[in-house]
């Protein structure tokens, strides 16, 4: 695939360590770095040295932390490809996963595509793994699903429904805002088994929280995000209802078919299928 049809950012803040991980892992797996826009959202560890020795396509080193919302959108502006993957920066990739994303979204008409997922701790042989998963998965889909941990954007979302709002007190809630809108008009969105990463879980997310001495389950965003929905508490509940029992159906009938799912948690050496 030509590498200028596609662009990827990832927002960094702090643990270099994960940022690391997931740059390797594209190195490996023949993602071209120039490609990539890096946005930091002010870290105060290495990581904006450590993005500095890299021959990546852009970097943002932001002063203060943005956000979500504003990372992205800066990350997705600078090449404004015919695709934008928006990604977290504590994953591993594998080999093929972008054109694997891309062609079956081109494939079965979805504008915005997310790769299936194990979460969790890394002790399992992912490369193995992935191979072997992508074999049997590769015709997989869930039509009508999607995730943030990393999703491809076609350039026509950006024009029907604009981009991630830009509001760094939404802590997070940017995705389902963005989500919510694609859904009010009724862009295509899948999940695929074509393409595999490992996601190491919310590594970010985590650390905002140890920061303000929260605790792990708590809620990082404001209670009320919501609101912004424009949702009713019974059309919010009716959405969640139906979702999750789409999520089962989708579950129970990959394991049937291939003994497992497009979306695993990794949980006491064990795989767990959702």
């Amino acid at each position: 695939m030509n590498p200028n049809r596609y662009s990827l950012t990832f927002a960094c803040y702090n643990s270099v360590e994960y940022t690391k991980l997931c740059v390797d892992s594209m190195v490996k797996n023949g993602t071209p770095l120039d490609r990539l826009i890096a946005v930091d959202n002010g870290s105060t560890d290495e990581t904006r040295n450590y993005l500095a020795t890299l021959p990546l396509g852009g970097r943002i080193f932001n002063k203060t932390n943005l956000g979500c919302g504003v990372a992205w959108n800066q990350g997705a502006l600078v090449h404004q490809a015919e695709w934008t993957i928006i990604m977290n920066n504590d994953v591993l990739v594998s080999p093929l996963w972008i054109e694997n994303l891309i062609n079956t979204a081109e494939k079965i008409g979805v504008k915005i595509i997310s790769p299936a997922l194990i979460e969790g701790l890394l002790d399992y042989d992912f490369e193995e793994f992935e191979r072997v998963a992508a074999k049997h998965m590769k015709n997989v889909h869930r039509i009508g699903a999607r995730h943030a941990v990393c999703l491809a954007v076609h350039q026509s979302v950006w024009m029907d429904i604009g981009y991630f709002q830009p509001t760094p007190k939404l802590l997070g809630y940017e995705d389902t805002i963005f989500f919510n809108e694609a859904r009010k008009a009724n862009i295509k969105t899948a999940m695929t088994g074509a393409s595999w990463l490992h996601h190491y879980g919310s590594i970010t997310q985590t650390a905002m929280k140890l920061e303000r001495g929260m605790k792990e389950n708590d809620g990082l965003g404001y209670r009320y995000n919501y609101k912004l929905l424009n949702q009713s508490w019974l059309e919010r509940k009716l959405i969640k209802v139906k979702r999750e029992k789409q999520e089962y159906l989708w579950r129970d009938t990959e394991f049937k078919n291939h003994g497992m799912s497009v979306h695993g948690i990794r949980e006491n050496g064990l795989f767990k299928w959702i």
